[in-house]
């Protein structure tokens, strides 16, 4: 494919940079949604992050735990051991994190933030949680480039191009997230565009770091990749799903899910 041939001339930091600008891309192009209205249909946005908690736990294991079992055996170590304890570890992670700076989760009231206590805005809070959520999604994409100079047969230049894509996809709705109950709440249309947006620029920031910390530590890539799906489970079941499941949309959230996490699994198969 073109896609595969013109990343692959890249080093693999390159490619993790492109990766994570083109998955912050979708954010700003999502959060753009806030030019046109204040206001989608409560069930659209519901499906739209069912899909992306779909595509998140898909991509947990068929883009980062499975890969990292395989090449915990490879490398001569107990398989389940990396996966087990990168897993837990990225969860712990993301909770201290989540434990120690303040952010709103969407539709709360400001009461309800979470972390210390603080007199930030309620657009600073809410773009904060976004933030948290988008560190592991770049991370995983990172690693995922990253592992590719391993020379490891089950991590390819696709499988980590088909990540990207999958993580981009679900960002579009995040941004959407963000910027319209920004609006709703009297800010304006630029403004909102920019929280929207700014939620997601520690991705490549965090894509860089993980394609880099894998290629000069070299042992620590099944830890890593296990790492950063446990990081994104967490966000999955702290914020994601639970966010979908808010109104009284369940049931299409959950079909949403469904059509996430089968449309990353085609997609890493397919290009992995």
């Amino acid at each position: 494919m073109l896609m595969i041939d013109f990343i692959g001339q890249f080093n693999p930091v390159v490619q993790a940079l492109l990766a994570t600008l083109f998955t912050w891309g979708l954010t700003a192009l999502g959060a753009g949604v806030v030019i046109f209205t204040k206001q989608v249909d409560p069930r659209l946005m519901d499906v739209s992050l069912g899909f992306a908690g779909g595509v998140m736990i898909a991509a947990s294991f068929w883009s980062l735990l499975a890969p990292a079992i395989t090449m915990a055996e490879e490398a001569g170590m107990i398989p389940w051991v990396p996966a087990a304890i990168g897993f837990v570890g990225g969860a712990l992670f993301m909770r201290l994190i989540d434990a120690l700076l303040p952010h709103l989760h969407l539709r709360l009231p400001t009461s309800e933030a979470e972390g210390p206590k603080t007199s930030w805005r309620r657009s600073t809070l809410l773009v904060l949680a976004i933030t948290l959520h988008n560190i592991p999604e770049g991370l995983a994409v990172g690693v995922a480039f990253g592992a590719v100079a391993s020379g490891i047969g089950t991590a390819t230049i696709g499988a980590a191009i088909a990540l990207g894509i999958g993580i981009g996809l679900q960002n579009f709705p995040e941004g959407m997230a963000v910027s319209l109950p920004l609006r709703r709440e009297g800010i304006s249309r630029s403004k909102a565009l920019w929280y929207g947006q700014l939620s997601g620029m520690v991705e490549p920031v965090a894509g860089v770091v993980g394609a880099a910390a894998v290629i000069y530590f070299y042992p620590i890539l099944p830890f890593a990749l296990a790492f950063a799906a446990g990081a994104m489970i967490f966000v999955v079941i702290e914020e994601v799903i639970p966010e979908s499941q808010r109104g009284n949309n369940g049931d299409i959230s959950s079909i949403g899910t469904v059509l996430g996490f089968t449309a990353m699994m085609i997609l890493d198969v397919a290009l992995g």
